[in-house]
């Protein structure tokens, strides 16, 4: 049996065990926090129980992250974190530390195999047959995954005692420049949107603007996660659930995870595929979320659903019909590369700004943060973003912009007018909201019909307190 016991302020679980001689010995493993500490004595009472138990016994750095993956990947990570961590041990970490003790690595050390892995040639996709004629080295954003990867696994062995002290923890590591998005502005969406003639790939556009939508959520949005009644429309209330995402995942990975987080696995076209088409649960708990629709987009759903309607009563049984709201005609799911290449060939054909598709939901959030005055958590609730913070560090610049208009309006209101207070004439000689809207490019018609509406109240508030 294990017992639990405090030393410097952690919490040690204490197990007995025979050693590979037969001698009785004594094992501790030091944990942060009881509840750490009373899980892993519940995991080696019932190995015990079994007879599974094993005495964690690693050396070598290979060693830590073979275990560290079986005990640790394998329950924590998804099938796509599965199969991209793994990617990283294999390339990039075991052929540079597998064989080092893991009690010889240190800090100092860490940071001169960072050095080394910048100067490596990456290993390019197999699927990417562009990427494979450029001749790249390892990206320091790749680098610092590989650190956070090599961090957590060293956490692990600190728990177990297997070292001293996480290397890791100390290891300076090379800073990313943050690669800035290209994305349309809300004329040049407008413009592509009108150049579609597939109503499919329209109606793609616009859920995934409208909605701030992933690829993958919004390929695998099924229409029992869609609410757009006529009553709902008439009350604004037209809205789609976000609870699922279409993907191709390694079946080695899933195999391995035992199908985990998968909801449905479509069945294979095609024979031996290393990956296969599935509707999974998102990664996170936050990325399960309501979205309201603005009423022309829930109205180009009706209207794509009795399209569909129509279809599966012509062809009957040859439908495949998994609900799939963006689907083939004959039902089976859209792969999001057709998806791409369409966007692509839309740019080409159009001399548009080149752009890729996730770019989408990025002037998306940006057009609401500025719609909304900077409201970022009534974005992160539209977007799925886990937390506020995340808006805040993604779109910083949008702030930033309100930011300046308000120094604008310091400077003008009070070293311009000498330290006057401001007036009620102050507010009625700034321009109305349709000639704002004029000036900006938006249909002032539409502004007015949108702030007609009786719950843009709480919006005009908080805009009055951002903007006033």
């Amino acid at each position: 049996m294990a017992s639990i016991t405090t030393r410097n302020d952690r919490f040690c679980v204490i197990y007995p065990y025979v050693d590979d001689k037969g001698n009785r010995r004594q094992k501790w493993e030091t944990f942060q926090t009881l509840q750490e500490a009373k899980v892993r004595k519940a995991e080696i009472e019932y190995s015990q129980q079994l007879g599974t138990f094993t005495i964690p016994n690693c050396t070598t750095v290979s060693e830590l992250l073979s275990e560290y993956v079986s005990l640790y990947g394998k329950t924590k990570w998804s099938i796509s974190a599965y199969t991209a961590n793994t990617a990283l041990i294999a390339h990039y970490i075991e052929p540079y530390l597998g064989n080092q003790k893991i009690r010889e690595i240190t800090a100092r050390s860490l940071e001169k195999y960072y050095q080394t892995l910048l100067k490596t040639p990456a290993v390019h996709k197999m699927t990417d047959r562009k990427s494979k004629k450029t001749n790249t080295t390892v990206t320091p954003s790749t680098v610092r995954r590989v650190h956070s990867l090599l961090r957590s696994a060293f956490n692990q062995a600190e728990k177990r005692d297997l070292v001293d002290k996480n290397p890791a923890r100390y290891a300076t590591v090379p800073k990313a420049q943050p690669k800035e998005r290209e994305i349309w502005d809300a004329s040049t969406l407008f413009q592509a949107i009108e150049c579609y003639e597939d109503e499919r790939l329209k109606l793609c556009l616009n859920l995934a603007f409208a909605c701030s939508l992933r690829i993958g959520e919004l390929l695998g949005l099924t229409w029992n996660c869609v609410d757009i009644s006529e009553e709902s429309i008439l009350k604004n209330e037209a809205s789609i659930y976000i609870n699922k995402e279409l993907q191709r995942v390694s079946k080695k990975a899933m195999k391995t995870l035992e199908s985990k987080d998968i909801i449905y696995a479509f069945p294979e076209q095609g024979q031996g595929n290393k990956t296969q088409l599935v509707l999974k649960k998102p990664k996170t708990l936050s990325s399960v979320w309501k979205v309201f629709l603005p009423t022309s987009v829930a109205k180009m759903l009706v209207a794509w659903k009795m399209e569909q309607d129509a279809i599966i009563e012509a062809i009957g049984s040859e439908y495949a019909d998994y609900k799939l709201v963006i689907a083939t005609a004959n039902g089976l799911p859209t792969e999001s590369s057709r998806i791409r290449k369409a966007m692509k060939d839309l740019i080409a054909d159009n001399d548009l700004p080149s752009v890729v598709f996730h770019s989408l939901r990025h002037s998306s959030i940006t057009y609401k943060l500025k719609l909304n005055g900077g409201d970022i958590k009534a974005v992160q609730g539209d977007s799925g973003h886990s937390q506020a913070q995340m808006v805040t560090d993604q779109y910083s610049h949008i702030l930033d912009e309100n930011r300046r208009q308000n120094a604008q309006l310091v400077e003008r209101a009070f070293y311009q007018g000498r330290g006057a207070e401001v007036t009620s004439t102050d507010q009625k000689e700034r321009p109305s909201a349709a000639e704002q809207a004029a000036a900006s490019g938006i249909d002032a018609e539409l502004l007015m019909k949108v702030l007609s509406n009786p719950e843009m109240v709480k919006v005009l508030q908080m805009l009055s307190k951002t903007v006033g």
